[in-house]
């Protein structure tokens, strides 16, 4: 009976120590917060399209399957929020990972996540309704060209 207790209290303490080392990280992001931080943890879309293009940052859109379904921007990776936990392999590590959604919430709370993962992240402060703003109509060519995506005045 007691090796039976003593087993089972081993086994509760043993599953609480990944939650324990998840508090720890954050605990550790947020002591060490400061105004750098907060001015490394955002991008905006210009930027964003900037290191894309230096194949510098992946897009990481955080939103869930539903929302995937009725729009997407056409590139970067879709792992919902809720599955970023068991889907981190697909993420580099060589790069920036800028999470977005389409304002800035759960983007923010993505890249809180993998940063305390030790990944270079991100979120998207435009959101990508901002993003999708910036890429359409009359706007795409100036926001390209303000971005240095393409040079100016050509067409």
């Amino acid at each position: 009976m007691l090796r039976t207790i003593i087993f089972f209290l081993l086994l509760v303490g043993l599953s609480a120590l990944p939650v324990f080392a998840a508090e720890d990280a954050f605990d550790t992001f947020l002591t060490k917060f400061d105004y750098d931080t907060r001015a490394d943890m955002k991008t905006d879309s210009k930027k964003l399209l900037k290191l894309i293009e230096e194949k510098k940052a992946v897009l990481v859109d955080i939103r869930f399957p539903e929302e995937t379904k009725a729009w997407r921007m056409g590139f970067g990776l879709f792992i919902p929020l809720n599955e970023l936990p068991k889907r981190l392999a697909e993420l580099p590590k060589d790069k920036i990972i800028v999470t977005a959604c389409p304002h800035k919430d759960r983007s923010s709370i993505a890249m809180a996540y993998l940063r305390t993962k030790g990944y270079n992240a991100r979120y998207l402060t435009d959101g990508l309704t901002g993003l999708a703003a910036n890429l359409r109509g009359d706007t795409a060519k100036e926001f390209m060209e303000d971005a240095g995506l393409v040079p100016a005045g050509k067409k």
